[in-house]
C-alpha cells in the first residue's frame, strides 16, 4: 500500500491532531481531576457524580454530533474557499444546539432525582448526584454554545484557541475544585456542590473566551452576532440530509452510554466508580486518538470540497496506518501509566482492584477505538457518507452490544468485568466493517451547492 508523500498532508494532520489532542487532554484531565478529588472525599460522592456525567455526556454527544454535522459540509465549503455558505449552517446548528442546551438544563433543574433513578438504584449514590445535578445543569446551555462556536472555527482550521480556552478552564476548575469541596482558602467545605460550581464557574469563563475571540479577534471566518439570525430554508434542507445523521449517531452512542451506566449501576457502587476512573484514565491517554478523528473529518472534507479525489484515496490509506500506530502506542501507555495513576485514588481495595481489571481490557480496546473511530467518523462521515455511521452505529450498539450486556449482567450473572468487556466489543467488531467500507471509496461524496 503506498502512502502518501505530500507535506502539507502530514504538516496538517500532525498540527490538527496535535492541538486537538492537546485540549482533549486538558479536557479530560478536568474530569481527571474531579474524578481523584472527590474520591479522596468520598465514593459515594465520586459514584453520585459519576452517574450526573452519564446524563451530561449524553447533551455532549448531542451538541458534539450536531456540530461535527455542521463541520463535515462546512470543512467541504472550506476547501472551496466559500465562507457565507458555512455562517449559515453555522446558524442552523446555534439555534439547534441551543434547544438542546435548554432541553436538557430544564431536566437537570425540575426532576434531577428521576434522572438519577434510571442510572443506578443506590440511594445514597442518587442523593450525591442530585446535590451536583441541581447546580451542573446551569452549565448545559453554555456548554452546547461553546461547542458550536469552537465546531465552526476548527472547520475552518482555527483550533488553538480551543487549546488555550480549555488551558484556562483547567486552571479554574482545579483551584475551586481544591478551594470548594474540601474548604481550602477560606471556602466553605461543599462535597459535591462544590465540584458542580467549579465546573459551571469555568464553563462561564470558557464560553466568554471564546465569543470574544470569534466575534472579536477571529480573522478567517469573521462571524457576527448577526450571523445567528440568517438561518435560510435551502441550508436547514442541506443540514437535515447530511449534518444531522451525525448528531443522531452521537446522539444514540449517549443514549447507549446512559443504558451501559444503567447496566453497570445495578451492579454496586463499587463498579460505578470503577467503571468511571476506568474511563475516565482511557480518555486521558486516547485524546490522540480521539483527535484524530476532528482532524482526519477536516482533512478529508476539505480534499472533498476541493474537487482531489485521487488525494481524498490517497490520504485515506495514509491515515489508516496512522490509526494503528498511534492506537497501539496508547494501548501500550495506558497500560504503564494503570498502577500510578490509581494510586491516587482514595477508593476501597474492591474498587481499585475492578479499575484496575477494567483498565486491562481498555488496554486492547483503544487499539480498536483508535481504527474504527477515525475511519468511520472522520473518513467516511467527513466524505459525505453520514448516514452510514449513523446506521452502523444502531446496529452494532442496540443490537448487539446492549442485548449481549443486559444477558451477561442479569440473565447469566457473570463477574462485571465480564459484562464490562462485552459493553466495549463494539469498538473491536466495528473495525472489520471500518476496513471494508473505507477502502471501497463509495463515500465520496461533495455536499456544497
Amino acid at each position: 500500500m503506498r502512502l502518501s508523500r505530500d507535506r502539507d498532508f502530514y504538516k496538517s494532520f500532525v498540527s490538527l491532531t496535535s492541538v486537538i489532542a492537546l485540549q482533549n487532554l486538558i479536557t479530560f484531565s478536568v474530569n481527571l481531576a474531579d474524578n481523584i478529588m472527590l474520591g479522596g472525599y468520598s465514593e459515594t460522592a465520586l459514584s453520585g457524580v459519576a452517574i450526573v456525567n452519564q446524563i451530561q455526556f449524553l447533551l455532549q454527544m448531542l451538541a458534539m454530533g450536531t456540530t461535527n454535522g455542521m463541520a463535515v459540509i462546512a470543512s467541504q465549503y472550506w476547501g472551496k474557499r466559500q465562507l457565507q455558505p458555512i455562517k449559515r449552517v453555522f446558524a442552523v446548528v446555534f439555534w439547534l444546539d441551543l434547544t438542546i442546551g435548554i432541553v436538557f438544563m430544564l431536566l437537570g433543574f425540575f426532576i434531577p432525582q428521576q434522572l438519577c433513578s434510571i442510572l443506578t438504584n443506590e440511594a445514597p449514590v442518587i442523593a450525591e448526584g442530585v446535590k451536583y445535578l441541581k447546580v451542573i445543569c446551569f452549565s448545559y446551555v453554555i456548554f452546547a454554545l461553546t461547542t458550536v462556536l469552537l465546531g465552526t472555527l476548527r472547520a475552518v482550521e482555527v483550533v488553538r484557541i480551543g487549546f488555550a480556552v480549555s488551558a484556562l478552564a483547567l486552571v479554574v476548575n482545579v483551584f475551586l475544585n481544591y478551594a470548594l469541596i474540601y474548604g481550602n482558602f477560606g471556602f466553605p467545605e461543599l462535597g459535591t456542590q462544590g465540584a458542580a460550581i467549579a465546573t459551571l464557574i469555568s464553563r462561564i469563563v470558557e464560553f466568554t473566551v471564546v465569543a470574544v475571540y470569534a466575534l472579536f479577534a477571529d480573522k478567517r471566518l469573521r462571524l457576527r452576532i448577526r450571523d445567528i439570525f440568517f438561518v435560510e430554508k435551502s441550508y436547514i434542507k442541506d443540514y437535515v440530509k447530511s449534518g444531522l445523521p451525525v448528531g443522531l449517531s452521537s446522539g444514540s452512542w449517549g443514549v447507549a452510554m446512559a443504558v451501559q451506566t444503567a447496566i453497570l449501576g445495578r451492579l454496586g457502587a463499587s463498579v460505578i466508580a470503577a467503571s468511571s476512573i476506568a474511563t475516565t484514565i482511557l480518555q486521558v491517554v486516547s485524546v490522540f486518538a480521539y483527535g484524530t478523528g476532528t482532524s482526519s473529518q477536516i482533512i478529508i472534507g476539505k480534499a472533498v470540497g476541493a474537487g482531489k479525489t485521487d488525494k481524498v484515496k490517497e490520504y485515506s490509506r495514509t491515515l489508516q496506518v496512522l490509526y494503528l500506530i498511534i492506537g497501539v502506542l496508547s494501548g501500550l501507555v495506558l497500560f504503564a501509566v494503570k498502577n500510578p495513576v490509581l494510586s491516587f485514588y482514595n477508593v476501597s481495595e474492591q474498587t481499585a482492584k475492578l479499575a484496575g481489571d477494567f483498565v486491562i481490557v481498555l488496554c486492547f480496546v483503544v487499539v480498536g477505538t483508535a481504527y474504527e473511530m477515525p475511519a468511520l467518523g472522520g473518513i467516511v462521515g467527513g466524505g459525505g457518507d453520514t448516514k452510514f455511521v449513523l446506521y452502523n452505529d444502531i446496529i452494532f450498539m442496540w443490537c448487539i452490544v446492549i442485548p449481549t450486556s443486559f444477558l451477561s449482567a442479569f440473565v447469566f450473572k457473570f463477574p462485571p468485568i465480564v459484562t464490562f468487556a462485552c459493553l466495549k466489543s463494539d469498538q473491536i467488531t466495528k473495525c472489520i466493517v471500518a476496513i471494508f467500507k473505507v477502502n471501497r471509496y463509495k463515500w465520496i461524496k461533495n455536499l456544497t451547492r
